[in-house]
């Protein structure tokens, strides 16, 4: 099936291929000598820097706006990468602290410098926004630093952040603006009591207690973070469950593991009051059902209660381009808005709001805009939680299945019972594949482990290629090693396992 359905894209693609060429041909006859841009896009976050670099690689005259002043997005700036940084340099405190004894290594002491760890986490950032600029400059895209906003469905006017204004021109605009902290009514962030993600990457000192208000990824993962450097961490959280999105039965595994390391949770729990008169903060909390009312008194409060689409001051309305009661940007297959020549990518569109997937926007958008094919399943995209042990999963959880009517098996295998998991010293957690009955078709794979963000791309491409779990079981995987684990948990879904 899989070999079928590579040689039908393979196919395709050189249809598109010859289609496309006498296209781009054409274009860039059209856009000699003029200043207008074949393709402008607004924003320089993951999707937007990714659909421009790609653009211009496929002959497109190609600017960007960004009114950051740096490239990257929040992605880059204030989230997946920073918050990597301290998540990787937290967990080597925490492991020196606590595990370094267990391997035959003894410290005299252990202690955190903070304004250090900052500084290891800016000097990242720092080096990979300028490797960005690099890549710009290297496939020839235009960098305009300012904040852009539609004046007509080819014009945007972009007041500079040295203070001039110009109006950028292109045949195609791409809205790749990202999003913003969902706010909560009655919680007023200040980035200093009552702090963001953003706020949350920066704080000066560690907080003797940190409440999380929100239980999805960033809430843990910057949880996490200071629960090592030693707050004590509660989550608050108004659904009854932590990462809503995550397979039921991981997600227990999960939420126990937390646990363990001392984050304590107060689900179905909802914040109705907040008092920030005092040195530190007073939260008013109340079940999510109604009931009586206590107070949880705390040092910081870091709001992650999701993201909410930025298109604030683009103009949308201006121009007529049409979203949805919750403000994202509506567009088609081909990533068209209801306005000719406008389109939208990335967290501003329905999809995941992950950095991957507006990336992958990103490049599906131009290919369609040069006349190429392109394609995003979202059914496909990866989703991993940068914890201790980190959660990755692809495809459908057992609850989707269930819902759908579908007849499958379920494969598991522990990590406990992995070699190179025991030898490591780092045996929590376990693979679950479920496969459809009848053809044995990969429905779905979920990983909880140490590196489960990179074991899940195996399961990734299985899954892109409706690949069966016995393909999987029947690829030699090197030994020692993790990955050895997804091969025994596909061997327990179609047969059995070897080692347990």
């Amino acid at each position: 099936m899989a070999m079928a359905s590579l040689a039908r894209r393979k196919a395709y693609a050189v249809v598109s291929s010859s289609r496309s060429s006498v296209f781009l041909t054409s274009l860039r006859g059209f856009a000699s000598g003029s200043d207008e841009n074949d393709v402008v896009v607004i924003g320089g976050g993951p999707g937007g820097y990714v659909a421009a670099i790609k653009a211009s690689q496929l002959g497109l005259k190609t600017t960007c706006i960004e009114k950051r002043g740096t490239l990257g997005g929040t992605c880059l700036n204030v989230g997946c990468i920073p918050s990597k940084a301290l998540l990787h340099s937290s967990h080597m405190y925490h492991e020196a602290k606590h595990s370094f004894a267990n391997h035959g290594i003894k410290l005299s002491s252990v202690e955190v410098d903070l304004a250090g760890m900052m500084a290891q986490k800016d000097k990242a950032v720092s080096n990979l926004t300028k490797g960005i600029e690099g890549l710009f400059k290297k496939n020839k895209v235009n960098y305009v630093k300012g904040y852009g906003k539609f004046v007509s469905p080819s014009e945007v006017s972009v007041d500079t952040i040295d203070g001039g204004n110009t109006v950028v021109k292109g045949k195609h605009i791409i809205i790749a603006t990202g999003s913003d902290v969902k706010s909560l009514p009655g919680v007023t962030i200040d980035e200093k009591k009552i702090v963001s993600s953003t706020g949350a990457l920066a704080l000066t000192e560690i907080p003797k207690k940190l409440v999380v208000i929100g239980a999805g990824y960033i809430g843990l993962e910057m949880g996490s973070v200071w629960g090592r450097l030693g707050s004590e961490v509660t989550v608050v959280e108004f659904a009854s469950d932590i990462v809503p999105t995550m397979d039921a039965e991981v997600r227990k595994q999960f939420q126990r593991s937390l646990e363990k390391q001392g984050m304590k949770f107060q689900l179905k729990t909802k914040v109705v009051g907040v008092d920030t008169s005092g040195d530190g903060v007073k939260l008013t909390l109340e079940p999510a059902a109604g009931g009586d009312q206590t107070i949880l008194e705390t040092d910081v409060v870091l709001v992650s209660a999701g993201r909410t689409p930025f298109t604030a001051g683009l103009g949308l309305d201006k121009i007529g381009v049409e979203t949805d009661k919750i403000g994202r940007i509506l567009v088609n297959e081909r990533f068209t808005t209801n306005v000719s020549g406008v389109y939208a990518i990335g967290d501003v569109i329905p999809g995941p709001m992950l950095a991957h997937k507006a990336e992958e926007d990103g490049v599906a958008c131009v290919e369609f805009i040069a006349g190429k094919v392109g394609h995003v399943d979202y059914d496909k995209v990866p989703g991993v939680v940068y914890t201790t042990p980190e959660v990755a999963y692809v495809g459908k959880t057992e609850e989707q299945v269930k819902a759908l009517g579908v007849e499958y098996r379920v494969g598991k295998f522990p990590f406990m019972a992995n070699s190179r998991a025991k030898a490591i010293d780092n045996a929590e957690g376990l693979v679950k594949i479920l496969a459809e009955k009848e053809t044995d078709k990969i429905l779905g794979v979920h990983i909880m482990a140490p590196n489960a963000g990179e074991l899940i791309h195996e399961a990734a491409i299985a899954l892109q290629y409706d690949a069966s779990s016995e393909d999987i079981a029947r690829v030699c995987h090197a030994h020692p090693t993790m990955s050895e684990a997804v091969k025994e948990a596909a061997m327990a879904t179609y047969d059995k396992p070897i080692h347990i």
